[in-house]
Formats: structure tokens, C-alpha cells, sequence
């Protein structure tokens, strides 16, 4: 419920509410979490006014503001082909109008296709905290501990490299549904590989960075050996993760080939 609204204009406004105690202050980019999840009374910070949203490519990477919408990410055309089916998958259009990077990435699950190909491409999060110090993180090390991170402090945008190859696959119930095993890949132009698993857990799962791609597929049926739950058995997911990994391989190989 919230009891308190503000929309400030400028990083400090918004910090210094953010960073208060009482009451539970929160960002506001979409309000589909903060609708959906947050059931305690709380105070919003609305971020529309704080020039968030931008979406550049610079240089070899693409800066993506914060409370960039995930459609205005599709019709930006610069994002690449994986992260748009990655989108398109986890929200449809109406909630794809109102949800927010920075928002979805807060509120994701071990299900969330966007976290996971973001995960794989090895984004890097940008958060201003007090007297409007910029720091880095990258999103690996922020999914675990995503409230002690932002403590007093707002993510304000999301760096991922541009012209990366990169694949998404899924298996799930129906084409609609969120996965029950799914993999991400991205390849360097150096041969560095990353792999990353969803459909089990808090949090997508990096499972694989190296020099090459050769062990990521056994790397992903090792880390799902264990992930049963009520919607799939362990051994379907380990092996299902294993030829998604190989498939997201494949599909990355015959791009650079073409």
C-alpha cells in the first residue's frame, strides 16, 4: 500500500528519500512490482522526471537507462535479436508499455529470461548513492544481495556490449509460459563463452566463462543435477539444460559463419 508519493526532479531529491528508514521508501519506474509483490505500507519515489530513460549505444557498448521501458528497448533497434526474444517472452506488450529495466531486474526470479541473457552478456549496473557517488557492479554480484545493494542507493543504468553474439532457449509448458529449463550464451569475439541457466531457483545461474566454449554444456548438467522441484524432475532439467547450452552454441557459431 503506498502512503506516500513524491516525484522528485533531480538524483539528490530522490536519494535523500530514498535513503530513509521510516518509512520503507522505494523507486518508482513501471509500479508493476511494487503493485504485484510489496503488500507493507511504503513511500514511492517516482523517477520519470530524472532523465532515466535513454537508450545509446557508445562506442563498443550500449548504455540503457534505468527506467527505460522494456518495449521502448525493442523499437530502440539496438538491442540485439536474443535480448528482444528474451523481452517478448517474459511480458507481454501491455506490461511490456509500463515495466522498467531497472525494475525487472530487481523484482526477477530464477525464471526471468531478460536477467538471464543480460547475465550472459555480463552486464554492468550503474547505482548513484549519497553526495551522488557512481558506482559499478556487475549484475552477477548484484542478484544475491539485491536490498543491501540498494541501500540508499538507485540504479540509474545498465552497460552491456553492443554486436555481441549472443542466443536464448527455452523449453516451457507452452510457448507462453515462463521456462522450466532455459539457457543463455553469449561468445566474444575472442572465444570467451558465457553460459547462464533459468526456470529453477532465486535467480538465473552463471554456469559457465571461459576462454572457449568447449565444457559448457557439461558445466549446465552439472549445475542442474540437483534442480527438481514441482514443475520438472532434476535429471529432465540437467539434461534439458546441457542441449539447450549446445543449442545456444549452435545457433552463435552459424551467425558468425553467415
Amino acid at each position: 500500500m503506498i502512503i506516500e508519493y513524491y516525484r522528485p526532479d533531480s538524483l539528490e531529491d530522490a536519494l535523500n528519500l530514498l535513503s530513509r528508514k521510516d518509512p520503507r521508501t522505494l523507486a518508482l519506474g513501471g509500479g508493476l512490482y511494487i503493485n504485484e509483490v510489496i503488500k507493507e505500507p511504503i513511500a514511492v519515489v517516482d523517477l520519470q522526471d530524472l532523465g532515466l530513460a535513454g537508450i545509446k549505444k557508445t562506442g563498443k557498448n550500449l548504455q540503457l537507462g534505468a527506467a527505460a521501458t522494456l518495449q521502448s528497448l525493442l523499437d530502440s533497434g539496438l538491442i540485439e535479436l536474443a535480448l528482444e526474444k528474451a523481452i517478448m517472452h517474459q511480458e507481454n506488450y501491455n506490461r511490456r508499455q509500463v515495466a522498467t529495466l531497472a525494475g525487472s531486474l530487481v523484482a526477477s526470479t530464477g525464471r526471468s529470461a531478460l536477467t538471464a541473457v543480460l547475465l550472459a552478456l555480463d552486464a554492468e549496473l550503474e547505482l548513484v548513492g549519497g553526495g551522488q557517488r557512481r558506482d559499478k557492479i556487475l549484475l552477477g554480484d548484484f542478484l544475491p544481495l539485491r536490498e543491501e545493494n540498494l541501500a540508499g542507493r538507485l540504479i540509474t543504468g545498465v552497460r552491456i556490449p553492443a554486436g555481441l553474439a549472443v542466443s536464448y532457449h527455452y523449453v516451457a509448458r507452452s510457448p507462453a509460459d515462463l521456462p522450466i529449463v532455459g539457457a543463455a550464451a553469449a561468445r566474444w569475439p575472442s572465444g570467451r563463452t558465457r553460459a547462464v541457466l533459468l526456470g529453477y531457483g532465486e535467480q538465473p545461474v552463471m554456469v559457465f566463462d571461459g576462454p572457449e566454449a568447449d565444457g559448457a554444456d557439461i558445466a549446465a548438467r552439472s549445475a542442474y543435477s540437483d534442480a527438481g522441484d514441482q514443475w520438472a524432475g532434476a535429471e529432465y532439467r540437467s539434461e534439458t539444460a546441457g542441449v539447450l547450452v549446445n543449442r545456444c552454441l549452435e545457433e552463435i557459431a552459424e551467425k558468425r559463419e553467415g
